[in-house]
């Protein structure tokens, strides 16, 4: 099966533009004021009306208010949900959109655990476990962590770049990447040359191992 690949954090249509030209599968956009990647619902409204058909277009919140998120939802066109809080289940499902739940990975983070309390996600978005920040950060975790078994799709997240993407497959074999700062000439602004040498690893993974 081919490996899907997320890009986050886009800021510019262009850059996300350039991003599904490449190849990239899905888009993320962060609604989370804090982070530098955040974006306002008319930068969102621009990302997403550049974009060409069949890409997925997936909003980032962190512990936002029920109405908050449904006020984006009326005006940006989000396909798929991302929460990277301490959200509950019901919460995350009562949106009427598919959802990835992220999951800090810490020393004692069980995954079979989490995966039966947020049964209803799409998937389960594995990151760093920072106290510090929401994803973004650039760092990854201890891959021998993820357990096997997951009932769930896994999205592996948390310091990916061109130079540890294939390592990553190889060792993980997870549904998709999710790439934001290793892609990027500063923070919010993604280069073109690091998405293209992105995709390329992951390209030559999925063909080299058939």
């Amino acid at each position: 099966m081919r490996t899907r690949v997320k890009i986050c954090g886009f800021t510019r249509a262009t850059d996300a533009l350039a991003a599904v030209q490449l190849g990239a599968d899905a888009i993320g956009l962060v609604f989370y004021a804090p982070s530098p990647r955040a974006v306002s619902i008319e930068q969102a409204q621009d990302v997403v009306a550049a974009l060409l058909p069949f890409v997925t277009v997936v909003g980032l919140f962190v512990d936002e208010a029920p109405q908050t998120v449904r006020s984006v939802l009326q005006a940006v066109r989000i396909d798929c949900l991302q929460f990277h809080g301490d959200e509950a289940p019901d919460y995350c499902a009562g949106f009427g959109k598919p959802y990835i739940k992220a999951v800090r990975m810490g020393a004692a983070t069980d995954l079979c655990d989490v995966a039966g309390r947020y049964a209803s996600a799409d998937a389960l978005l594995l990151d760093v476990d920072d106290p510090a920040a929401k994803g973004g950060t650039g760092h990854g975790f201890d891959w021998n962590r993820i357990t096997p078994g997951c009932p769930l799709p896994l999205i592996l997240a948390g310091g990916l770049h061109p130079g540890n993407a294939r390592a990553a497959l190889a060792q993980v074999r997870p549904y998709a990447l999710d790439v934001s700062s290793g892609v990027e000439a500063a923070k919010g602004v993604k280069d073109p040359d690091k998405m293209a040498a992105f995709l390329k690893e992951v390209y030559q993974f999925d063909h080299a191992d058939r």
